[in-house]
């Protein structure tokens, strides 16, 4: 070996000596069984059964969920408490769908101290935590949590603060490494197999809900708005006098005066005849059916003539037509604005540099699930990201690439039925675009028609287009807003009384007489008779 490899390997060798000498604050890799270590909750609604069981495929274990439709909550007490307020802190641990997930978590909590008593036969939902992270997917719910529970200093009590705006749980059955990493200066940064999903700060009240810090000021909630408070912007004209010339009373349409009616109209034939096959039928009981009447047919004279029956002149708007009355609208001289209470100081505001984390003590996992081959596996805390990030590579990266080309070559040999490599590439993308934050609204819809779209793949491109009106929907409302579209007033109105109100009258008085002028022009309904 020649100098410059000796070098290289030496400088390797010291960088990967350097990663592993700064030892995991806590690592789990499953290779051993759990039981003895890891405890099983005796709440009695946690009847799931945990297994210690390998990765399919793999020769690599794993703690296993094994049942479908059951409640699990399992426990791992630590030696040592671990301080999450100095430092950065890394929370990483792997998880495999084997039988994907439809509905159910797949989320670890780092629990904090527990009261006095407890005990990790204990453990479940209500165990307090510090930080709960990890998938979860149920209905309406497609994302990888991420809630802290903060004491606020001056009540005492813990808040749950979640994550918003969350990146999406990978929809695939292959093994995936989920990574927080909280640093000192209050940032936090979400990875899914390596990749930065998410980045903001603990402090970010866009990003947290409810924020971390309570607003400094509150409304009063004891002020109440004064009875004389007058929040009108706008009131109807006391000087407006209706003119002497607005007739209420006259009708929104009249009888056109100049029809005529069509040559060829037949008066005298009915638009409907009985049905000349028809016969009665041989069981029919005049006595207990009724008298038989034959099933009516359309009149077949009608069709070549321009109408049948009596005729009458058709309906036409009517000129002097000018609907209820209404005083213009003018600014209200008492007007004060919208009524707010007014602002007091927040009793559960305080100020901080930087969040006050609870330590973990234990390591837990209490989940409810539909789906069973849910594997946990590797779970590691660390102080260091290059630690973190070895063991991804050492660990998660191999098992993950034989994976994903056995996945591909299922692919190709299934590619006349299923996704072909291009439409997988595409729902990759679409689910990244599901994860853009202004999308949020609509990230439910889009993830569900993604889905389906995964089961249909010949209808990749309707997908597409469905997806970008979405987008371009959003962009355009985002741009213009959304305005209320104004009601069209009629030109007799408008040039006779002006304001909102008269619109709005004459709107809603014309939308109910036109609905009586159709119901009266409707052709009336059929005399029921017996059918054969």
């Amino acid at each position: 070996m020649g100098g410059r490899e000796m070098a290289a390997a030496l400088l390797i060798a010291s960088s990967l000596l350097q990663i592993w000498a700064s030892d995991p604050l806590f690592y789990e890799s499953f290779d051993e069984p759990f039981e003895g270590r890891w405890i099983v909750s005796e709440k009695e609604d946690y009847t799931g059964l945990w297994k210690h069981s390998k990765s399919d495929g793999h020769e690599d274990y794993g703690l296993l969920v094994s049942e479908k439709a059951r409640k699990y909550a399992i426990v791992k007490e630590l030696d040592e408490p671990i301080i999450l307020k100095d430092g950065t802190v890394i929370l990483q641990f792997e998880v495999r769908l084997q039988n994907g997930l439809e509905c159910g978590g797949a989320y670890l909590k780092y629990l904090r101290p527990q009261e006095a008593g407890w005990t990790s036969k204990g453990f479940d939902n209500e165990s307090p935590y510090s930080i709960m992270f990890g998938p979860d997917k149920c209905g309406s719910t497609n994302k990888v949590h991420f809630i802290l529970q903060h004491k606020n200093p001056k009540t005492g009590k813990f808040v749950e603060h979640h994550l918003k705006y969350p990146p999406s749980v990978p929809s695939d059955k292959l093994s995936h490494v989920y990574t927080a990493i909280l640093k000192p200066d209050s940032e936090l940064r979400i990875l899914i197999d390596g990749e930065e999903k998410k980045k903001t700060n603990f402090f970010s009240s866009d990003d947290f809900e409810p924020a971390l810090i309570a607003p400094k000021t509150i409304p009063d909630p004891d002020d109440e708005k004064p009875e004389d408070w007058d929040e009108r912007a706008k009131i109807p004209d006391p000087d407006a006098v209706k003119p002497d010339d607005w007739d209420e009373d006259a009708p929104m349409e009249i009888e056109d005066e100049e029809a005529v009616k069509p040559e060829g109209w037949l008066d005298d034939e009915p638009e409907e005849i009985d049905d000349p096959e028809a016969t009665k039928p041989e069981d029919w009981d005049d006595e207990e059916d009724g008298e038989w009447e034959a099933p009516k047919i359309d009149n077949p004279k009608c069709e070549a003539a321009p109408g049948c029956g009596e005729w009458k002149r058709p309906m036409k708007r009517n000129p002097a037509y000018k609907g209820k009355w209404h005083a213009p609208l003018i600014d209200n001289p008492n007007y004060k604005g919208i009524w707010k209470p007014q602002q007091i100081d927040n009793p559960d505001y305080f100020e901080l540099d930087k969040p006050d984390f609870e330590p973990i003590t234990a390591i837990g996992i209490e989940i409810w699930t539909m789906q069973d081959g849910i594997l946990f596996d590797n779970i590691l805390i660390a102080s260091d990201e290059k630690v973190a990030e070895s063991y991804r590579a050492e660990t998660w990266k191999p098992k993950y690439e034989v994976e994903k080309e056995k996945q591909k070559a299922e692919d190709a040999s299934a590619s006349s039925d299923g996704l072909s490599g291009f439409q997988k590439k595409v729902f990759d993308v679409l689910y990244k675009v599901a994860d853009i934050p202004f999308l949020e609204s609509h990230k439910i819809k889009i993830i569900d028609v993604i889905e389906k779209a995964e089961k249909q793949p010949n209808l990749t491109i309707g997908i597409l287009v469905s997806i970008l009106v979405v987008i371009l929907t959003v962009i355009f409302r985002t741009l213009f807003g959304r305005k209320k579209p104004q009601a069209p007033v009629a030109p007799t109105s408008e040039t006779n009384n002006s304001g909102a109100a008269e619109s709005e009258a004459t709107g809603s008085g014309e939308e109910k007489e036109e609905n009586e002028k159709d119901d009266a022009s409707a052709p009336r309904p059929r005399r029921s008779r017996r059918e054969t």
